[in-house]
């Protein structure tokens, strides 16, 4: 896309203290001499300095940060506006001066009671941001897949996951990085080698995993020429059901004679 064609972004909510700042000032970050990028609020306030502090973090310029109201841009157009909330979308439903409008239903950071609350939402942000390039903009090519990335079709990887053992045996390799068969036979409590070792090669024929032979071991880990989305599903799965796994992890911590690392490694 050329310099001369810019496209025009609006993001709109409520109070344009934190989620269209943040969007805003992301989306300019990321793709700046693409798109010429504004948000609003339908009732502004004060821009959130917990907004411009997680922007700041990462060395993202906040001086063009101001709260305005959606009044002020009235009879401006935009090629795309996108409204980060419920009160937004329903005050806002339809935009007369744009091509299209989408709908990002975003948790306001400021009422959000968990730790980190606005980084966390401007990560959800980023994720939506990076649909959006994706789909609406190809050619800005702005994956942050590494060029080495293999394709894999997200139906054969998805059933993948749909097994108690493939699942089980996923989360745990991410968790610990590598195993081996006789390491996950201990952790998943499972008599049958050769029923986890027909699920492994389900696993390894999809590129979901690959396997690196030591001695009379076969060490399985995380393919890591996995596209990214691949890699994150797996890491959000871990990292948010690891109830699923903590028995697992448990009757791994105390195997006799597990298989030593050190020598494999050297």
């Amino acid at each position: 896309m050329a310099t001369s064609s810019r496209q025009s972004v609006l993001f709109l909510c409520t109070g344009n203290s934190a989620r269209s700042q943040l969007a805003q000032a992301l989306l300019t970050h990321r793709a700046g001499e693409y798109f010429d990028v504004s948000s609003a609020g339908t009732n502004p306030e004060t821009v959130d300095p917990r907004a411009l502090k997680v922007l700041d973090d990462l060395s993202i310029d906040t001086s063009a940060l101001y709260a305005k109201s959606f009044s002020e841009l009235d009879g401006q157009r935009f090629d795309t506006v996108i409204t980060l909330c419920d009160d937004a979308q329903a005050q806002c439903r339809e935009y007369q001066n744009t091509s299209q409008q989408l709908a990002w239903h975003l948790s306001d950071p400021k009422s959000r009671r968990q730790e980190h609350a606005f980084a966390k939402t401007l990560q959800e942000i980023d994720d939506l941001i990076s649909l959006f390039l994706a789909a609406e903009f190809p050619q800005l090519n702005t994956t942050d897949d590494h060029e080495s990335a293999i394709d894999i079709e997200p139906t054969v990887f998805y059933k993948c996951l749909t097994d108690d053992i493939r699942l089980k045996a996923l989360m745990l390799t991410h968790y610990h990085g590598e195993l081996c068969v006789c390491e996950l036979m201990a952790a998943l409590d499972e008599d049958s080698q050769p029923k986890l070792s027909r699920n492994l090669a389900v696993l390894k024929k999809a590129d979901i995993i690959t396997g690196r032979k030591h001695g009379q071991w076969v060490f399985y880990r995380i393919n890591p020429q996995l596209p990214q989305w691949a890699k994150t599903v797996i890491a959000q799965t871990t990292r948010h059901n690891l109830a699923l796994i903590s028995d697992s992890i448990h009757s791994l911590k105390s195997m006799n004679d597990r298989p030593s690392k050190n020598k494999f490694c050297g």
